[in-house]
């Protein structure tokens, strides 16, 4: 088992361990001795591990309610969050009680985002259940849902009070939704760990997942520590998003997230090699590894369909828009692109 504390305003600890999840009521009671959980969840997780959360829940001696709804980036949404703000308040819950976030990256954010609006704010404990989630959107309060006009665009910046990551549960991943978290997996090495990437390309990924979960919650701890609230360092972890993001959308979620942004890294890499910004095999490297996994290394949609999308990104500041640019594995930079611009810089 391994612990990891994020020294935020309030300090969290992310514990990762195999077969742990059993053990969350006792955990989550050190947090809230008191308090009553609403677990939050989707209809596919609820069916795989709401009753072990539930048991460890009562064992504990912790009053809880479920809230379960339809599995899939679609249900991110207003609609969503309103049924369950008011699901809450139908339960009297206060601010003596807390949400449980029970799923993958898509529960995580909806309930982090009701745990920051609901009476201005509860506390959230966020119990990871694919990879994608464990290594990265379960970390670092980030918080949103999906707007008509692109992804993440209402959202919150609210730290959890514990993340719980029993690493036992990515064994009933489907293999298309494991492979978005190793997409994320390659990201954190291309930004900045040489012997991670070449962890991955080696195919050793099973054998030492959870030394790998807590390398990649090491780095993003890194970033987030640095800059919090996404002004400056943490938006490295946005390599490969920018396009990633306007492919999801376009293909209205049916391209998952890290399918999407594999593409992302190469169609980056490979423009940033173009316009002399990286070195001559950074493309050719990234997308080695990331077919390895079977992941996809090319956009199926032409740049002029993704670029209204990108140019309504929340990374965009008036005339701008900041890229993630990899120099080479293991080494990025910021750019600050007019995006009048973007297309040239993806089309040189």
């Amino acid at each position: 088992m391994k612990r990891i504390t994020v020294e935020t305003e309030k300090p969290y600890e992310i514990v990762i361990g195999k077969g742990i999840l059993k053990q969350c009521g006792d955990a989550v009671k050190e947090q809230f001795p008191l308090g009553n959980a609403v677990i939050v969840t989707d209809d596919n997780v609820e069916s795989l591990y709401g009753d072990t959360v539930r048991k460890s829940l009562e064992k504990a001696a912790i009053p809880h309610r479920t809230f379960v709804f339809a599995n899939g980036e679609h249900a991110k949404n207003m609609d969503i969050l309103r049924e369950l703000l008011e699901f809450m308040a139908r339960h009297q819950i206060n601010r003596g009680d807390f949400i449980v976030a029970l799923g993958g990256g898509v529960v995580g954010d909806l309930a982090g985002f009701a745990a920051a609006v609901y009476l201005r704010g509860i506390p959230y404990v966020q119990l990871p259940t694919t990879f994608l989630a464990a290594i990265d959107s379960s970390v670092g309060g980030k918080t949103a849902v999906n707007l008509d006009a692109g992804k993440n665009l209402a959202g919150a910046f609210h730290q959890p009070s514990l993340v719980w990551c029993d690493h036992d549960t990515l064994k009933t991943m489907d293999p298309v939704r494991f492979a978005d978290g190793i997409a994320e997996a390659v990201k954190y090495a291309v930004l900045g760990d040489e012997d991670l990437f070449a962890q991955l390309r080696g195919g050793e990924l099973r054998q030492h997942i959870e030394e790998i979960i807590a390398t990649c919650v090491k780095i993003k701890r890194r970033l987030v520590l640095a800059d919090e609230f996404d002004y400056g360092d943490r938006q490295f972890l946005n390599l490969g998003h920018t396009l990633g993001h306007a492919i999801e959308k376009h293909s209205d979620f049916e391209i998952t997230h890290g399918h999407a942004v594999a593409c992302g890294m190469v169609a980056i890499a490979e423009a940033a090699t173009k316009n002399g910004l990286a070195e001559f095999d950074c493309k050719e490297r990234i997308a080695e590894v990331l077919a390895l996994y079977g992941l996809p290394t090319k956009s199926p949609y032409p740049l002029e369909e993704l670029l209204p999308y990108v140019e309504n990104d929340k990374k965009r500041s008036g005339e701008t828009i900041r890229l993630v640019i990899p120099e080479t594995v293991g080494k990025c930079r910021l750019l600050s692109l007019p995006v009048t611009k973007l297309k040239s810089f993806f089309q040189i």
